[in-house]
């Protein structure tokens, strides 16, 4: 779901941080504040009147997506929920859980919280605008709060359509889960839900660009698309975490990995073994001893024509609990850690001697494996 992310902040524990989609969505919203929506309903204003408008929509908006996911985060904590941050995005934020919720009440009220904290906050923008109102504050002050008021309504109400992953559709899944009692199956349909939601917003997105409404044509048709992505994503993490429930590394692991000495010159890494094994990372082991790692990434910044002159115990990466797991690791734990350092392959460990690696690669082949012999159903 996620491409580049960029740490913001840390709050209440939680780490903030935007994925650099979000910084394009929040220039268009402010462009769209300010030459559409605020000169529409406030006449006559200067234009820079218009773009420090904009700007703190903009702002405003950020900090009410920001409350909104923090909800969610403060009540999975207080249910256990391991929660790795908060991130806005493209159209959003998510509240990124490690885990799926232990039960359906405990999703049902973890998805509620998000709706009415932006009902309660628009409330308070609303609050705050008739007091500005009474004190004669500027018409611009003005117009950026009730916006706010506004927008935070219409994040609550899109939210509680029941098409997940919105929160209204995790409400569907929650009372889905209650009556079925089978995750899986639940989460299929109301991924089908979203799916199909999302179908409808790039149909009526279609429709607008055809009727000359291109601005909002576009966004339907991002936001619809973005949502049967979401969906479908959504539905894989659940059959992912359920087929890989209760395993451990040692499982997957190849016991027998290909390793390279610290001695042999950055040449003979290259052409006997990255171009022959074609693996873009290879344990450093000397005297069965591991030394640590050396990757495509450390070679690439070493210029050609000094391949003959540099050893790869010179670049050996220090063994870290960014590219090293022990056998009994989850395997759930694993593709966490993959995930979040994008290293496609971990070495397995026991003290200081090389057991095993255990690569992405192996990991869906055998979960593919699973959904075949296991009727999972995509």
């Amino acid at each position: 779901m996620f491409g580049r992310r960029i740490t913001l902040f840390k709050l209440l524990g939680f780490a903030v941080r935007i994925d650099i989609s979000w910084v394009i969505i929040a220039i268009l919203i402010t462009w769209s504040l300010a030459i559409g929506l605020f000169p529409q309903h406030y006449k006559d204003l200067p234009k820079a009147t218009y773009w420090w408008m904009g700007v703190a929509g903009a702002l405003g908006l950020f900090v009410s997506i920001i409350f909104h996911e923090l909800c969610h985060s403060l009540v999975a904590r207080r249910y256990g929920i391991p929660m790795k941050g908060i991130t806005l995005f493209i159209f959003g934020g998510v509240a990124e859980m490690d885990e799926e919720p232990p039960s359906a009440k405990t999703e049902f009220i973890m998805a509620i919280a998000g709706p009415i904290s932006s009902i309660l906050l628009g409330a308070v923008f609303y609050g705050i605008l008739i007091l500005g109102k009474e004190s004669g504050w500027p018409n611009p002050v003005n117009g950026v709060i009730a916006y706010l008021a506004v927008i935070n309504g219409i994040l609550a109400g899109f939210n509680l359509v029941p098409a997940f992953p919105l929160d209204g559709g995790r409400m569907l899944r929650s009372a889905l889960w209650g009556w079925k009692g089978n995750l899986r199956w639940v989460t299929r349909i109301a991924s089908k839900i979203g799916s199909g939601f999302g179908m409808v917003l790039v149909f009526l997105g279609i429709l607008n660009v055809l009727r000359g409404n291109f601005i909002g044509g576009i966004w339907w048709f991002m936001i619809g698309m973005f949502l049967q992505n979401a969906a479908r994503v959504s539905y894989q993490q659940v059959l992912t975490r359920q087929a890989f429930e209760g395993e451990k590394v040692r499982r997957f692991m190849e016991p027998n990995p290909v390793t390279v000495s610290p001695s042999i010159s950055i040449k003979e890494l290259v052409e006997g073994f990255l171009y022959r094994y074609h693996f873009k990372m290879f344990p450093v082991v000397e005297n069965g001893r591991l030394l640590g790692c050396i990757s495509i990434q450390q070679v690439k910044g070493i210029p050609r024509q000094e391949w003959n002159q540099h050893t790869v115990g010179e670049f050996v990466q220090q063994c870290s609990s960014e590219n090293t797991v022990d056998s009994e690791t989850d395997a759930l734990k694993a593709l966490s850690i993959m995930s979040r350092t994008r290293n496609s392959r971990l070495m397995v460990v026991e003290g200081d001697r090389l057991v095993g690696i255990v690569s992405l690669k192996d990991m869906l082949t055998l979960l593919s494996l699973k959904m075949d012999l296991e009727g999972y159903e995509e």
